[in-house]
């Protein structure tokens, strides 16, 4: 191989140890990749802004504004409310996977998760059924249901855009749908059949709420009155006496050397960890006040209330200071306490950076629960029930998302021009907010979409495409088509887990027409093989965005989706040797 071929290869390595320790955000491992490329000469300048023009970046960029419009319009209150009068746990998440499947070939799934997460916990709380058992099927089901259309998911649009550039005709809005559904059809069964079974049952509700999200750390301040005031932190014995435990003892701005033998003194912060009810009793008894608390601003004619919010996968919070964050700027509403799934804070409040999962407590005015539900920074965990009816609005966005789909699926427009004329029709019907789609588009994917594309076009420059599907033929041997193509499937659902399912896409589909190509067979069933792998990452919490999201909700270990995700991943592998080459001939007539 050239110099240039290996030079990729290494950057190649570099970006899945990225992608996988999540060290960095994906965006900006994706920028890295494409300064390295230029830097080095393997690609042009042109080519590598060629991937922000592209029409996959551009339908994804469309499709999270046409999936805002349907969010934020109510589209889907109706559903909900049918929804949470389920009380049998196998029916309620049987139902739960036949809500979301359907909408999830259409609607963002990340949306779709973070719409019936509130819900599924609240249902789950009022009939004594673990979340773990429902949340994890929940989030598969929208994976199911996005491969199922080429507008489902953006791994499928950047597969049809990366194979039209190895002369392939487009791929249909439906055409995937077919196989989608059948595989659907048999990961719903296999979660209701065999998957129910390795779902943990060592975690129950209360259980969740005391061990998982219960451990929140907070910053208490000593009164003068406070019995606490001369002694130590290991006389006063908090752990034993209160259920607390002391992390840190703070004096003004100074970290106290040994926080267990020095006495308090009044003002000296308290950084504690605990369970709230618990927490709550040793401020009171301690004669304690919150510091966060004493920073809200109190209107006596708006009731407050008490909620548990986690931020989101791809937040604008991720990264940020609480202060730092519309959250954290807003009078009518207080972080009380901090819980991080894994890990014991040690900073103030303040003083944290926010992560993906991150659980918060926050002290808010009720009338400004609405417009906390809206920010898509955040999830609501716990909340009252939402009265509201499906509005005018919702029934405008919900035809114009129908309109889109039935457009684009009758070829009469190009998919991102009729998704970019939808995504303007709901603005100007006022289905979202003139600021909505800007602040809840998914940045990152598209920054990520943008800079990762010229790494496909470095690949296949460099003859490493060939290289590669030369060396897996060699493992494969004279053993057809259908060995070919069963190693692209397990390579790119490999590479799915470890660095997502956008990256994979864009080394994969130049590997897959060349192995393609090496057994004589046609290519369209290759690349419909790595959409299929990338779209339905099932093994880990950290290969697509809705298994993170429920993996911190659901405290689910590491180890839970690989019982249960592995075995699924084989299942679809399985059905996918079979039903591709019926769909997709090999050697088309």
């Amino acid at each position: 191989m050239s110099w240039q071929a290996w030079a990729v290869v290494a950057i190649i390595v570099v970006a899945m140890a990225l992608f996988a320790s999540e060290k960095l955000r994906i965006d900006l491992v994706a920028l890295v990749v494409l300064a390295a490329l230029v830097v080095l000469g393997i690609v042009s300048p042109a080519e590598a802004l060629s991937g922000f023009s592209n029409e996959a970046t551009v339908t994804v960029a469309a499709m999270f504004a046409l999936s805002i419009g349907i969010e934020r319009s109510g589209v889907l209150e109706p559903l909900s409310r049918l929804l949470i009068r389920i009380r049998r746990p196998w029916l309620l998440t049987l139902a739960f996977m036949l809500a979301i499947a359907p909408m999830g070939a259409f609607v963002k799934n990340i949306a779709l998760v973070a719409t019936f997460l509130p819900l599924a916990l609240r249902v789950c709380q009022r009939t004594g059924t673990s979340p773990a058992r429902v949340l994890m099927p929940m989030a598969y089901a929208a994976q199911m249901g996005g491969v199922c259309t080429l507008i489902g998911t953006s791994s499928n649009l950047l597969t049809d855009s990366l194979a039209q550039k190895y002369g392939l005709p487009a791929f249909g809005v439906f055409e995937f749908t077919g196989m989608g559904v059948l595989l659907a059809i048999a990961g719903m069964a296999y979660l209701m059949l065999v998957g129910r079974w390795l779902l943990p049952r060592h975690i129950d509700a209360d259980e969740l709420e005391e061990v998982e999200i219960g451990k929140y750390v907070t910053e208490l301040a000593l009164t003068a009155q406070s019995p606490l005031v001369g002694r130590s932190i290991g006389e006063a014995q908090l752990g034993e006496r209160y259920g607390v435990y002391p992390l840190e003892l703070l004096r003004g701005e100074r970290r106290m050397w040994s926080p267990r033998s020095q006495q308090m003194e009044a003002g000296d912060v308290l950084l504690v960890r605990g369970d709230w009810g618990k927490i709550e009793d040793f401020q009171r008894r301690a004669h304690l006040h919150n510091v966060p608390e004493s920073r809200y601003v109190r209107d006596a004619d708006h009731p407050r209330v008490l909620t548990e919010i986690m931020v989101a996968p791809a937040s604008l919070a991720e990264g940020r200071r609480l202060a730092e964050t519309d959250l954290g700027r807003r009078p009518d509403a207080v972080v009380l306490a901090i819980h991080r799934r894994g890990q014991v804070l040690r900073d103030k409040l303040s003083d944290v950076s926010l992560a993906v999962g991150d659980v918060l407590l926050v002290l808010v005015d009720e009338d400004s629960m609405p417009q906390l539900r809206g920010d898509d920074a955040f999830i609501v965990l716990s909340e009252r029930d939402d009265a509201r009816r499906m509005s005018r609005k919702a029934i405008v966005a919900a035809a114009i998302m129908a309109g889109v789909v039935v457009v684009s699926g009758l070829h009469w427009l190009p998919i991102p021009v009729a998704a970019i004329c939808g995504a303007a029709a709901m603005a100007l019907t006022g289905c979202f907010g003139r600021k909505d789609v800007y602040e809840g588009m998914d940045w990152k994917i598209i920054v990520l979409l943008g800079a990762i594309l010229p790494l496909g076009t470095a690949i296949e420059k460099t003859g490493l495409s060939h290289e590669v599907a030369q060396a897996g033929m060699g493992l494969v041997g004279n053993h057809g088509p259908l060995a070919a193509l069963l190693m692209v499937y397990l390579l790119t659902a490999l590479l799915t887990e470890l660095m997502g399912h956008n990256p994979s896409v864009v080394l994969m589909v130049g590997i897959a027409a060349s192995v393609a190509h090496a057994v004589h067979a046609d290519s369209r069933p290759f690349v419909v093989a790595v959409a299929f792998a990338a779209a339905t990452s099932f093994a880990t919490p950290v290969g697509y965005p809705t298994n993170t999201m429920v993996y911190y909700a659901g405290g689910y270990r590491f180890t839970d989706f690989m019982k249960v995700g592995i075995p699924l991943i084989a299942l679809f592998c399985a059905l996918s040797m079979w039903l591709i080459p019926k769909f997709w001939p090999f050697h088309p007539g």
